[in-house]
């Protein structure tokens, strides 16, 4: 594996995991970056104790074809996503975090007054995907204990959505996803007049 596992550059630590689908790769296989294996206890039944079964190759192979495609150009995502985030504040709306260093690939926007839910669905018959928090707690109505953490307003932290940036996404996707944001905004606007 390369220093770099597709986003960020990968720091010195004693143990990293990188999952595939996170890169571009098939879903069900990662990797774990060991730097000392005497701080692992072999219980498996192969390789010396460090293996418990066989391999999933086409996985494997599927993983190291995603870490060798076109990395993301972190730089251009981030003149992107700022472009993004300048036109959804003028048009009244709420760059989740934008006070800290984030990853270039990420961006949290609320729309005040117009439910989480209510922009999912909008976005959905749009042909947008886009999410109200992450994966592991996708179809939960609970409110998110990171945005709770972050001290969010409840007004807030209930009408957000979560958008992705890929290493093919340009500026016509941005326009598009804008122009959707603003289209489901000037509605709500317009209702609550």
């Amino acid at each position: 594996m390369r220093s770099r596992a597709g986003k960020i550059p990968l720091p010195d630590a004693d143990f990293i995991a990188a999952c595939a689908h996170k890169l571009g790769g098939p879903p069900g296989v990662g990797v774990l970056l060991v730097k000392d294996l005497g701080t692992l206890a072999p219980v498996g039944g192969q390789e010396k104790g460090y293996r418990r079964g066989t391999q999933d190759v086409p996985c494997a192979a599927g993983f190291a074809a995603a870490l060798a495609a076109r990395p993301y150009d972190m730089e251009r995502l981030k003149s992107l996503r700022a472009r993004l985030e300048h036109e959804i504040v003028a048009a009244g709306g709420v760059v989740i975090g934008a006070d800290v260093s984030r990853v270039s690939i990420i961006g949290a926007y609320a729309m005040p007054g117009v439910a989480s839910s209510t922009q999912l669905v909008q976005f959905d018959l749009a042909g947008i995907a886009v999410s109200a928090g992450s994966a592991c707690s996708s179809g939960s109505m609970k409110p998110s204990l990171v945005l709770e953490a972050m001290g969010l307003p409840p007004e807030i932290a209930s009408c957000f959505v979560r958008v992705s940036f890929g290493p093919d996404t340009g500026e016509a996707e941005v326009d598009r996803f804008l122009s959707e944001w603003l289209r489901i905004r000037e509605r709500a606007v317009s209702k609550a007049a």
